[in-house]
């Protein structure tokens, strides 16, 4: 699966393959993110919605 990415290095967005799915925190500041690679492996992170985050996950 695909997904946008913000390069901080590149300072754009990126479209990169999900190879993670993450949750950080507990509780109420739950939070919930995809993990992927850039193509000299560096690690990107985008937060987004636990209901994205589910979806993505059944996949």
């Amino acid at each position: 699966m695909k997904h946008s990415f913000y390069d901080v290095k590149l300072r754009k967005k990126v479209s990169a393959e999900v190879i993670d799915f993450v949750s950080y925190g507990k509780g109420s500041t739950k939070r919930f993110a995809f993990k992927a690679k850039t193509n000299d492996g560096r690690s990107l992170t985008a937060f987004v919605s636990k209901e994205d985050w589910e979806a993505a996950k059944k996949k």
